[in-house]
């Protein structure tokens, strides 16, 4: 497995070993060992998984202390544009997002660790989207971030996604109080 490095230091790409042939392939899509061995020490304890015709935006989300998530996210199926950003407030990249491309055809995976909003946009119909939280769901600690707020510029590529009525009232990163 290899490992790219973000704008962001704290956000990191994977990109797992794939072993094709004219039978298909394999790769290893967890190992706790070998993300340990690349600095990323987390356990996970939820999985959950999506799937979303074109065009549907899932997010910002992000879930408040005590129950932060760091998540590791994958597609299985499709393809999405993966987004985070970061709502730490000490942070130098405070209100900086990163975009990277998540597909079945290039197999990447991201981390997105606590103290990021993190959502997607999906690119393919019938995209299977896969997370690993490191904490269970709590929807009393749930936020949301505006996903077309102007203010954190973020290129989605569409100005008419398909959006849940809570993502469609999330409020806006100068309404945000930050609880990281």
């Amino acid at each position: 497995m290899k490992i790219i490095d973000t704008k962001i230091p704290a956000l990191k790409i994977l990109e797992p070993s794939v072993f094709a042939d004219d039978r298909g392939y394999f790769f290893e899509s967890y190992s706790y060992e070998k993300l340990k061995e690349l600095g990323i020490d987390k356990i996970f304890v939820q999985d959950n998984e999506s799937k979303s015709q074109k065009g549907v935006l899932r997010g910002l989300h992000f879930q408040n202390p005590p129950f932060a998530q760091a998540k590791l996210v994958r597609v299985v199926k499709g393809a999405v544009l993966d987004v985070a950003v970061d709502i730490r407030k000490n942070s130098p990249t405070y209100g900086q997002h990163v975009c990277v491309e998540l597909s079945e055809q290039n197999k990447r995976m991201f981390y997105v660790p606590e103290g990021f909003a993190h959502g997607f946009l999906t690119l393919e119909e019938n995209t299977i989207f896969s997370y690993k939280c490191s904490q269970f769901y709590n929807k009393e600690s749930e936020g949301a971030l505006l996903w077309n707020d102007e203010t954190l510029a973020i290129n989605w590529s569409t100005e008419h996604p398909i959006l849940s009525e809570k993502d469609k009232i999330a409020p806006k990163f100068s309404e945000f109080q930050s609880g990281f």
